[in-house]
């Protein structure tokens, strides 16, 4: 239902309270997704994991949380948002608590599997705020929401403090519980959507699973989940790879690598909400040709060999340094853009066809890092993991520019510049 069907008026300030406590309850899902970075660590020294093990238990919860994010686009269209996102944010907060009390492998990784709800929030908080704002500024608002992306850095700050004073238990048991203060938080200060209240007003029966995803059948969806397994599973995967690489390329110690990923992950979360504005000013299109051109650019620089391997040209640690930034500030940029077209396209299906292209995002954030390390083991060479991602984003922005030409085609009257 588009933002003009809607038949009941909201109050003044209704949109702005949807949208900030939604950002941050999903900078607080963000936080939990992600707690396995740190406390897997002591998990992987207690029980003894080896490589494989500490991998798959760090990636179970992007899995979960990413393959759930359909199912959960589609409830919150039919139930509304504020009810699925609050019982999401419970069954995340009680799978938090109940690892706290797991002793096995095993167990962990059930418990990792309802850990993964909470990545599955961002679904629902896209398909609950867009109907609160109209066309003309759902890409700033989504990419508000969108920032929530930096509950990663939150845990990756303040978790390893409360894990050395009182135990990776108690960073589960503490997380949870601020899960669930936050749930009902949320239940007593949001309203539902409009376009939920709207449908329940009328004596329309919900629509099919048939319905729901029926958009699915359309290429361009999966043309947008390319162009976000890229923005946003790239970014997670260079997040969770930039340690790794800057220790084995460069010989830096694990400290500082690991505040260069966190000082890399907080503006690349902060930058999608002005990549949300500069979509609504000067159209998603145009912001999505800038960040698949200056990422082809990057990403190939990228892919030369270090500075002192013995190559004519390389890479030195600062440029390196300056390359990765600004890569990561146009893929923030990405992000919002990609979204700015899901409520634009597909105004009556946002939970399905959301659900989808975030789902595939999260995948690229589980899948590209195992990819990295294929390559390297593969082939040698520390830069091949920039390579795939050339590959891949020139890939999409050629699947994109010839997308763009069949529409101005077909018609030209009708340019926008989303119109992507």
């Amino acid at each position: 239902m588009s933002f003009s069907e809607k038949s009941q008026p909201m109050s003044a300030g209704e949109p702005a309270r949807a949208l900030w406590v939604s950002t941050i309850a999903f900078t607080l899902c963000f936080a939990v997704w992600t707690i396995f970075a740190i406390i897997g660590i002591r998990i992987k020294q207690e029980l003894g994991l080896s490589e494989a093990q500490f991998g798959l238990l760090v990636g179970i919860p992007v899995l979960s949380g990413s393959l759930a994010r359909v199912l959960l686009g589609v409830w919150t269209g039919r139930y509304g948002g504020r009810l699925v996102y609050t019982l999401t944010m419970l069954g995340a907060a009680i799978a938090t608590f109940l690892l706290s009390y797991a002793h096995t492998y095993a167990q962990m990784l059930i418990a990792g599997l309802g850990v993964g709800l909470a990545g599955g929030s961002f679904a629902v908080g896209v398909a609950y705020v867009s109907p609160f704002f109209p066309p003309e500024k759902q890409g700033t608002a989504l990419g508000i929401f969108g920032a929530g992306n930096v509950g990663a850095a939150v845990t990756k700050f303040a978790a390893p403090f409360v894990l050395v004073a009182w135990g990776w238990q108690a960073v589960a048991e503490i997380w949870a519980a601020v899960l669930a203060v936050m749930a009902i938080v949320y239940w007593f200060t949001t309203s539902d959507d409009p376009a939920f209240r709207a449908r329940r007003g009328t004596s329309l029966a919900p629509r099919s699973l048939r319905q729901e995803f029926a958009p699915l059948k359309n290429v361009q969806v999966w043309r947008f989940s390319l162009y976000y397994f890229f923005a946003f599973g790239g970014f997670v995967a260079l997040s969770l790879w930039l340690p790794r690489y800057l220790v084995g390329v460069y010989g830096f110690n694990l400290e500082v690598a690991g505040m260069v990923a966190a000082a890399y992950s907080i503006p690349g979360s902060l930058f999608r909400i002005f990549g949300g504005v500069l979509s609504d000013r000067k159209g998603a299109r145009g912001v999505m040709y800038a960040m698949f051109g200056v990422s082809a650019v990057a990403t190939l620089i990228l892919s030369l060999p270090p500075a002192g391997s013995g190559q004519a040209l390389g890479i030195t640690p600062a440029v390196f340094i300056i390359v990765i930034f600004v890569l990561g500030f146009f893929m923030a940029l990405g992000k919002a853009a990609v979204y700015k077209h899901i409520p634009a396209y597909y105004p009556d299906s946002i939970g399905a066809v959301g659900g989808i292209v975030g789902m595939m995002g999260g995948l690229g954030g589980f899948v590209l890092p195992i990819a990295f390390g294929l390559l390297k083991d593969m082939t040698g060479l520390w830069s091949s993991c920039f390579m795939l991602l050339f590959a891949i984003v020139a890939i999409s922005l050629a699947w994109m520019h010839l997308s763009v030409r069949q529409i101005d085609r077909r018609a030209p009257s009708a340019r926008t510049a989303a119109a992507v």
